[in-house]
């Protein structure tokens, strides 16, 4: 593993030959921002370049998708972004596991995988250093791309809400609205943000219905068991970006989403209101991610799961 700049991300990418370019399970919009807008510069600069990852992209951001096919090539670099563990991969470890040459990366619990690692720690998003590296390497950005970089930039901010935005976040996102102004910024941040399906409001009363308080008032956690979701009609697509509802009552400083993915194994997902560090947290069972947003998996009965959480959390707190 070599720790590099964006300088030499940048020398990479120039000269790079054609590229699969890795992307997280369960894609976000900065996974989904990153990978698109480095496969659409890649292309525009003569080579082949594809996005590969073990689930589907969600239908609310098939806007950013390029409107050629993929074609298929034998890859000459595997490119990872926004994926701080190769276990990120999914189904997708099995056959590009131990074999990834470039990282670009923003989460510190990164392991530092790669041959190469483009990691900055500081920043709001993986888009936001691709947007370094795409003006280090002097090429010309295109509406797509700018909305690559902008979805990326604002989901993973909470639409510069979140603590992790900074005078950079809004600089960088200045400059790509100045040179696309014809982008319609506010219907990214609307359908990103504000218009939900039926399923998904109905999602999001059935976590609000199952949200337990513990720690007088400090901690929640909220429940998406198999069995929640199935009797409610809720299905795994509309769960995305639920974890911010643990931290809406007043006074929470850590909010928790567990949802079970087959019988007895669970993501967890922890949020940090204002001073814990849910990464480190998440550490201790062998996730990670950000100081203030962080996950992992465990497996168990609910009440283990429960009870080592909150045991963690008290701790922290």
């Amino acid at each position: 593993m070599n720790r590099i700049n964006v300088a030499a991300a940048a020398e990479i990418l120039e000269t790079c030959g054609d590229a699969y370019i890795l992307i997280h399970r369960a894609p976000d919009g900065d996974c989904i921002g990153a990978g698109l807008s480095l496969q659409a510069v890649l292309r525009q600069t003569g080579r082949k370049a594809k996005v590969l990852c073990a689930d589907p992209i969600p239908e609310r951001f098939h806007y950013l998708l390029p409107e050629t096919e993929d074609e298929d090539f034998a890859p000459e670099i595997i490119i990872a972004v926004d994926v701080a563990d190769e276990k990120l991969f999914g189904t997708l470890e099995e056959t590009y596991g131990g074999k990834v040459q470039l990282c670009i990366d923003h989460h510190i619990s990164n392991l530092l995988y790669a041959e190469q690692v483009l990691l900055e720690g500081e920043a709001a998003a993986t888009c936001e250093i691709l947007y370094k590296v795409y003006r280090a390497m002097g090429v010309t950005l295109t509406s797509q791309i700018a909305a690559c970089l902008y979805t990326g930039i604002a989901t993973d901010t909470g639409c510069f809400k979140f603590s992790n935005t900074t005078p950079e976040t809004h600089i960088f996102t200045a400059e790509l609205m100045r040179e696309f102004p014809d982008i319609r910024y506010d219907l990214i941040n609307r359908d990103m943000f504000t218009v939900k399906s039926r399923a998904r409001l109905q999602a999001e009363m059935t976590m609000l219905r199952n949200m337990e308080y513990h720690l007088n008032g400090r901690c929640t956690i909220i429940w998406a068991t198999l069995a929640v979701c199935r009797a409610n009609g809720v299905d795994e697509k509309d769960m995305e970006g639920l974890t911010s509802l643990g931290l809406q009552p007043e006074g929470v400083e850590v909010g928790i989403t567990v949802r079970e993915r087959e019988p007895g194994v669970y993501k967890v997902s922890l949020r940090a209101a204002d001073y814990v560090d849910v990464s480190a947290i998440c550490k201790q069972f062998g996730g990670g991610g950000h100081i203030r947003a962080a996950g992992c998996q465990m497996k168990g009965t609910q009440e283990e799961i429960r009870s080592r959480l909150l045991s963690a959390v008290e701790q922290a707190l």
